[in-house]
């Protein structure tokens, strides 16, 4: 049996964006898995502002929005359906809940499709749709499994200006992706994966000490060329 994500450690402070890499089948997506509750660690232990996932889910779950590319939209709903769908599950009342979807609407750019089916969408609207959803509870953590996918070059912009809202509002922000040109614009930190095992982590200025390279695409290219990313995880000052 295949070990996905193997002894791994990490902390994602509040107000900082850390950026989960590496290649397919790494355990990036395992790794958000397990911290939404959905696959259990077989040990260890997972905490969200000092509550431990496995104890308290509701609690967590409350804390938590996530946002992936796999996720999907309700085709026979409008947009604000959908989002006040989502809202009332966590418990928003109906005027906070529009409130939240008015903001959402207007950051994201998506007020002129909140009456629209969302059958209709665009995979880029979609995309949108679906950042406004993970988002409608105001949640102090967010995690983001490529968030980015299908979005045109204004999508695009459009989430990593959110992203730095969140991050300027206080939010801990735990991004998974394979565009390492854009982990590189908006995480703080990062932790470099491979074989679900944490082989490097830190700041940028860190990893490029550490490599010799100065951008994330030609630092995993060393590391791979080299070996690096087979060996043991080397500490890193954050």
């Amino acid at each position: 049996m295949k070990t996905a994500v193997d002894d791994l450690s990490f902390q994602v402070h509040a107000g900082e964006v850390y950026g989960l890499l590496g290649p397919n089948g790494a355990g990036k997506t395992t790794t958000l898995r397990m911290v939404m509750g959905i696959f259990p660690p077989d040990c260890g232990e997972i905490r969200i502002a000092g509550v431990r996932t496995d104890t308290h889910p509701m609690r967590i779950l409350a804390m938590l929005g996530m946002i992936s590319t796999n996720d999907g939209v309700y085709p026979w709903l409008t947009v604000r359906e959908m989002l006040h769908y989502f809202a009332d599950l966590y418990g928003l009342p109906t005027d906070l809940a529009e409130d939240r979807i008015q903001e959402l609407a207007m950051v994201l750019e998506i007020r002129d499709i909140l009456r629209q089916r969302c059958s209709t969408l665009s995979t880029g609207q979609r995309q949108r749709v679906i950042f406004a959803r993970g988002l409608i509870h105001d949640p102090s953590v967010v995690l983001l499994d490529e968030p980015t996918r299908g979005l045109d070059i204004v999508g695009s912009r459009i989430a990593f200006d959110y992203v730095q809202l969140l991050r300027d509002r206080g939010k801990a922000v735990l991004l998974s992706t394979h565009r390492l040109d854009e982990a590189e614009r908006i995480c703080d930190r990062f932790g470099l994966l491979h074989r679900g095992r944490m082989r490097h982590e830190g700041n940028l200025a860190d990893l490029q000490r550490l490599t010799g390279q100065p951008h994330l695409v030609d630092m995993f290219t060393a590391l791979l060329e080299k070996g690096e990313l087979d060996t043991q995880p080397e500490e890193m000052s954050p």
